[in-house]
Formats: structure tokens, sequence, C-alpha cells
């Protein structure tokens, strides 16, 4: 069983940053295991993949945010982060975590989502 809780979100002016954390409450087994991920999504659009981090750090970052924003992940403290720089309203979403276990034969866990709205 795996659990996780966003923070972080919150409104913002265009150009301004924001780091998001995920809290993940299991056995460190399973930490070491997921690969990570930080999906979004948009009023009347579909959820989508921003950025992603593998049990051995390797990370990948979409398009439309690579440059401006960064994944990393603290396996010790249990915690994946998403510094957010640059931000532009079209950033303006609900960002969930997500983390992927199939590899151990369990499942994927999604957080509650944490809003983050980009406005003057």
């Amino acid at each position: 069983q795996v659990q996780l809780v966003e923070s972080g979100g919150g409104l913002v002016q265009p150009g301004g940053s924001l780091t998001l954390s995920c809290a993940a409450s299991a056995n460190i087994f399973s930490i070491l295991t997921m690969n990570w991920d930080w999906y979004r999504q948009a009023p009347g659009k579909q959820r989508e993949l921003v950025a992603g981090i593998s049990s051995s750090g390797t990370t990948n970052v979409e398009d439309f945010v690579k440059g401006r924003f960064t994944i990393s992940r603290d396996n010790a403290k249990k915690m994946l982060y998403l510094q957010m720089n640059s931000l532009k309203p079209e950033d303006t979403a609900v960002y969930y975590c997500h983390a992927d276990l199939r590899r151990l034969g369990l499942n994927e866990y999604w957080g509650q989502g944490t809003q983050v709205s980009v406005s003057s």
C-alpha cells in the first residue's frame, strides 16, 4: 500500500516560481524501486505527463516545460519535488504526484493533487 500527498501549490504571477513536494508513505523497498512522476490536468484538458524520474535517478522532462521545470527525489526522506521557474499562465493546472510500482507486481498510485494558478 502506497499513499502520496502533494503540497506547495498556490497562486503566483507570470514569471514566478513554485516548488511542489510529494510525500510518500511506503516501505523503503518500494521507494527504491518505483518510478516517480508529476502529471498535471488543466480545465477542459486531459491529464498529461510533466516530468518523471526513474528509480535510478534518470530524469525526463516534457518539451513544453523543459528548461523551466526540474524534477528530483530524496529517497531517504521519501520525497519527490518539482521546481517550477518562469511560470506561464498555461501552466495553470492541478498537479498530481504519481508512483509506478507495476515492476513489483503492484499498482500505480496517485496523490490528491495540488492547485497551481499562474495569473496577474
